[in-house]
């Protein structure tokens, strides 16, 4: 250990906790983030021109390529080599090589290994390695590996295939033990030609010439005797390299994650802050219009449907401008929240314009809101890009003012700027994951500021809508509406179809109409999924002779409208369709939905399909098909059999598929978290946001000093939109 103490000019008696701090003060020559990796001592060119050639051309690159996982190799006791679901670490040694060989070019290289350390049982691990037959010329016999994978035993024999594998002796010298083995042991995603060894030593040798004052905090001190007590940046990111104990690593990526949700915030609050200042206009009335349309409604408003209306209404009467998230389950009543809320704009003098993602949904809401308003003198318009329509109310307000109420689809994007909504005072984003923020700022940020209300079917957990929604004030529709009838969800096998057919028949003479849902517009040779346009021709035989239909995206406008008008008549019993009827399409007579190869959709995508049906009185079924004998799929599936609330289907479908980058476009700019969990980590967005507060509550603009990298980080163009007075 002396030597690899001088080596790595650590002196006796420090430990590697402090080594960091000493090496800071006795490097040779000072370095930052943007120091070129070939000008910073002590580095192997070699590895260097590796490093830079995959793209790692700085120290910044280099500290920012943030280890993968982490294996413990201060002691590797074996306990036996046994089947696991989850990937796990052996110390082992090469018994054996060979090369097995199928046809001229394919061949799988196997070695056989046991433990390293005492083997008592003498136990015997196959590696396997398919269509990498060039390792026979890296692994020999005798050579110490640490390999990481999935152990399964076929046939007697344990097996591990493709594992990631790291030569421990043999290529390595005396003075890098300290790095490579005998502690908490950093491993790094590849990529091109890296290999762990250099990459690991280098990256551990710049983080000991990297002063701390190349890593500033960004986030605000910790509190004395909290989660992050004596944690910075500096400390992090070290630890994150080369921990020294397994809780202080927790403790660096937690803090690392915090200042991931903190960032975030900064962004979030700073562009909720600014729309509060664009102007706006208070929007306030005797409410006569909202009277009487709640006294027409057929139906009663839920109190959730009744404390969302007053959430908003209370915004709109602000004379700062409304910006604001509407979002409930499928079937929950959004639309109806969102007509009240354009009433009260009309009343106030000023119009409503809704915009939905889908020419179908555009019309749905069209024909709605002309059967609801338009006996309350109110003038709706319809505008896309294949159609221009305006009912023909008698407006009660005031003669040749235009439409009160436009609804459309991007469309309308441009329609401002054609002078066609010029008293625009509520805007209404139906699916607003649908839409770009730069089509959704296009939208509210010509001419005086509107109200803006978003909405979404898809139930969001309160991290995610932190996350991406942080700009928006919350309203949450948690009710169905009691005259909606049941849903009832199951799963069942692909070769149960005979007996389903029947079950729809059944529905079908008494009345009711079915959806037939599809992954696949055609059939593909590359996706072993079901298809659209066979099925049309496979279900018009099994329900004749009930007629049957086709929808996909594909069709053009005409035959879309053509096919949906038929469906809601009841002409056409049957659609057989893709999931272009997953946003919105609303024909309450439809009590059956079918959805073939289940397995390919996620859980929350297929709650927002099973929202098309039991939107009238009666009893709807959902049936999922699964490909026989799919076990995995049944049990992932279980969960639409045993509940029908989309916030715990959201919830879990997040859990089992990830967030991936939640951002997307709600968040432009941003990065994907790498540290951050977001259903995990409620706790810490909630800390981040109350930190994000504070910091703009105190320094608006992030130009005090040492708030000039933070500001970098948040990005410029947040700031660009506008300062605040």
């Amino acid at each position: 250990m002396q030597d690899t103490r001088a080596a790595l000019a650590i002196p006796p008696g420090r430990s590697h906790e402090n080594t960091f701090a000493f090496s800071m003060s006795s490097a040779a020559s000072v370095i930052s983030l943007d120091t070129p990796l070939d000008q910073v001592e002590g580095l192997r060119p070699a590895a260097v021109r590796m490093l830079v050639k995959e793209g790692l051309t700085t120290t910044g690159s280099l500290v920012l390529h943030f280890p993968a996982r982490h294996e413990d190799r201060r002691r590797m006791d074996f306990k036996g080599f046994c089947p696991s679901e989850t990937p796990v670490c052996h110390h082992v040694r090469v018994l054996k090589t060979r090369v097995l060989r199928f046809g001229q070019r394919g061949g799988v290289f196997e070695t056989i290994v046991e433990a390293a350390e005492a083997n008592p049982m003498h136990q015997q691990l196959t590696l396997r390695w398919f269509g990498m037959v060039y390792l026979q010329k890296v692994l020999a016999v005798d050579m110490e590996l640490m390999v990481y994978g999935k152990i399964k035993e076929i046939k007697d024999r344990l097996l591990m295939d493709h594992p990631e594998y790291e030569i421990v002796r043999g290529d390595e010298d005396d003075d890098e033990v300290g790095i490579h083995s005998s502690r908490i042991v950093p491993v790094y995603r590849l990529r091109g030609g890296l290999k762990q060894k250099p990459l690991r030593r280098t990256t551990w040798q710049v983080m000991e010439q990297l002063p701390a004052a190349a890593l500033p905090d960004i986030l605000p001190r910790p509190k004395a005797g909290g989660d992050f007590a004596g944690m910075t940046r500096a400390k992090a990111m070290r630890t994150l390299h080369h921990p020294d104990g397994f809780d202080e690593l927790t403790q660096a990526q937690r803090y690392l994650a915090l200042e991931e949700f903190y960032i975030m915030q900064l962004r979030a609050v700073r562009r909720k802050l600014q729309f509060k200042h664009h102007g706006g206009n208070s929007q306030r009335a005797e409410g006569r219009l909202l009277a009487a349309f709640a006294e027409a409604l057929p139906f009663q408003m839920t109190g959730a449907q009744s404390r969302s209306l007053d959430e908003i209404l209370a915004d709109m009467a602000l004379p700062q401008p409304m910006n604001r998230l509407l979002h409930g389950d499928v079937g929950s009543g959004k639309t109806v929240v969102a007509l009240a809320a354009m009433l009260m704009a009309v009343e106030s003098g000023r119009q409503g314009a809704l915009m939905a993602p889908t020419q179908i949904l555009a019309e749905q809401h069209y024909e709605n809101a002309r059967r609801w308003l338009e006996p309350l003198g109110i003038r709706v318009a319809l505008r896309t890009a294949d159609k221009v329509l305006e009912s023909c109310a008698p407006q009660i307000l005031e003669a040749d003012r235009g439409p009160d109420i436009v609804i459309g689809t991007h469309a309308l994007l441009y329609e401002r700027s054609a002078g066609n909504l010029p008293r625009l005072g509520l805007v209404v984003i139906d699916e607003q994951h649908k839409f770009g923020v730069a089509q959704r700022a296009r939208l509210i940020a010509q001419g005086e500021t509107p109200d803006v209300l978003v909405m979404t079917a898809t139930p969001i957990p309160r991290t995610l809508t932190l996350t991406l929604y942080g700009d928006l004030d919350v309203s949450t529709i948690d009710e169905r509406p009691r005259e909606r009838g049941k849903i009832i969800t199951a799963v069942r096998e692909a070769t149960k179809v005979d007996e389903v057919t029947k079950f729809v028949l059944t529905r079908l003479e008494e009345g009711r109409q079915c959806y037939i849902v599809y992954p696949l517009i055609d059939e593909s040779e590359k996706l072993d999924a079901g298809a659209a346009t066979t099925g049309l021709e496979e279900w018009t035989k099994r329900l004749a002779p009930h007629t049957t239909g086709l929808l996909h995206g594909r069709m053009d406008t005409e035959a879309k409208e053509a096919v949906m008008r038929q469906f809601r008549e009841g002409s056409v019993k049957a659609l057989v369709s893709t999931t272009v009827i997953e946003v919105g399409v609303d024909v309450p007579n439809a009590t059956v939905m079918i959805i073939h190869d289940a397995s390919r959709f996620g859980l929350a995508q297929l709650h927002q399909l099973r929202g098309r049906i039991g939107r009238g009185a009666h009893t709807s079924y959902a049936i999922l098909f699964v490909p026989k004998g799919d076990k995995e799929a049944v049990a992932r599936l279980k969960l639409l059999e045993e509940t029908t609330d989309g916030f715990k289907i959201a919830e879990e479908d997040l859990t089992r598929r990830g967030p991936g980058d939640v951002l997307g476009s709600a968040q432009s700019g941003q990065s994907p978290l790498r540290f951050g969990a977001l259903l995990a980590d409620t706790r810490l967005v909630t800390t981040a946001r109350r930190l994000a507060e504070r910091t703009l509550k105190e320094d608006p603009e992030l130009t005090k000093p040492g708030h000039a990298h933070l500001r970098a980080m948040v990005g410029e163009e947040v700031f660009g939109e506008g300062t605040m007075q």
